[in-house]
């Protein structure tokens, strides 16, 4: 991904673009066949000497059409022939595009494959749920993977899109007329490159596309924030159900030898923060002025290279985090049994409804035995059994049933197949 963003690789983009301008104006016959040759043949820069250029003329394009005119000789004339800077740039970073968006779905799927993999793995490893950091009903840790899963294949499908409105290119000229080259030979030589026309233009390829990318990055990286959030609770002490793998030489503090942090979850949260902010930028890229200005041109110098580098990063570190997760099914079970049975309280007020108590009458006796289990430290279970406004409505065996775990995750099977089928 560094390589694709290198200064080397861009120059070398622009010269791919530059050349598949010269072929196609010479099918065409707008450029001499001798000179198309020669061109493809000779046209090389030293970066060095495009640095030295632009120091000069403060101009980059300028600088490396002259850098490459200088490896061409008499011929460089039909360099750059009809063409301006966009035309050269904007292309050139659709391909550079490109190539980092074939990384970055690489990312997606593998982050999606090991999400699958470990969900199917913990399918049935039961653990408490949490609503507002409490503990609400049960659930499966498998479910919980499924549901970042089923989120990662959405955002897979949000990139392809993204990606794919960036592979455009425009040979459209200074104003988006097409005064020189024409809309046919636009086609061809985006064509030439892998690339679609841009069905209409200014002299920039229009940044709400740039601005969808960024934004796209910016939700995948806020997946990876939220599962390295959920895993950073998950690690507390006194929750403890799951970690983040620590080698064997590793140190989580200069001045507490027992401490075991979850740095690479933070580091993920952190991050993410970065590709977020980034997307501020993008939005504000969208409004130029007139046919053109060139105040999105430095930003995205940053945020394009920063924002794929970053996301590709992110999705290796989650991928990794997740692969090598150490899990801890009894300390769930412990956890999710810790209150005596308060997480069943649901079941319990459908069945006093079903046993003829109103709503209303129901919530009530079943609050007031939790607000005492809560309160004073007592078994909810225990409570229930001794409690007549229940036990005279409702049949034991169905207070049994009440309280069967088994029969909460009744429909976590069926709902993870859905969620991997995607």
């Amino acid at each position: 991904m560094g390589r694709i963003w290198s200064d080397e690789n861009r120059f070398r983009m622009w010269l791919k673009v530059e050349i598949a301008a010269t072929h196609t104006l010479a099918e065409a016959g707008m450029v001499p066949q001798q000179a198309a040759g020669t061109i493809a043949a000779k046209a090389d820069f030293d970066l060095n000497r495009i640095r030295q250029v632009e120091a000069e003329v403060k101009h980059d394009v300028i600088a490396f059409t002259t850098a490459v005119a200088e490896k061409v000789g008499p011929e460089s004339r039909w360099f750059h022939y009809g063409l301006t800077s966009n035309d050269v740039v904007d292309t050139a970073q659709a391909l550079q595009i490109r190539d980092a968006s074939a990384i970055i779905a690489a990312g997606v799927d593998r982050l999606s494959d090991v999400l699958k993999q470990r969900a199917l793995e913990f399918r049935r490893t039961p653990m408490i749920g949490r609503t507002h950091g409490i503990h609400a009903e049960p659930i499966t840790f498998g479910l919980k993977l499924a549901n970042w899963y089923a989120e990662m294949r959405r955002n897979a499908a949000r990139f392809e899109r993204a990606a794919a409105d960036m592979r455009v290119g425009k040979f459209s000229g200074a104003v988006g007329n097409s005064a020189h080259l024409g809309p046919e030979l636009e086609r061809k030589i985006c064509a030439r490159l892998g690339l679609e026309a841009a069905p209409v233009t200014s002299q920039v390829i229009q940044r709400d596309r740039h601005a969808f990318y960024v934004a796209t990055l910016a939700v995948i990286a806020s997946t990876l924030d939220k599962i390295a959030t959920e895993i950073r609770h998950l690690q507390r002490t006194e929750v403890r159900e799951a970690e983040e793998f620590f080698s064997e030489k590793q140190k989580g503090s200069s001045a507490m030898p027992h401490k075991r942090n979850p740095v690479t979850c933070e580091q993920i949260s952190g991050l993410a923060r970065v590709i977020r902010a980034n997307t501020q930028a993008a939005l504000e890229n969208v409004a130029l002025w007139h046919e053109r200005d060139i105040s999105h041109s430095s930003v995205e110098r940053i945020i394009l290279p920063d924002s794929t580098i970053l996301a590709d990063y992110l999705l290796h570190k989650t991928a990794e985090l997740i692969e090598k997760l150490r899990v801890y099914p009894e300390r769930m079970l412990r956890n999710l049994n810790s209150t005596g049975g308060l997480v069943f309280s649901g079941q319990l007020l459908l069945d006093l409804v079903e046993n003829g108590v109103s709503r209303e009458d129901a919530y009530r006796i079943v609050q007031r035995n939790a607000m005492r289990a809560w309160n004073e430290d007592k078994n909810f279970r225990e409570l229930i059994a001794a409690d007549p406004d229940i036990s005279n409505r409702v049949p034991a065996d169905q207070i049994d049933r009440a309280f069967d775990l088994a029969r909460q995750l009744r429909s976590v099977d069926m709902i993870i197949d859905g969620a991997l089928a995607i």
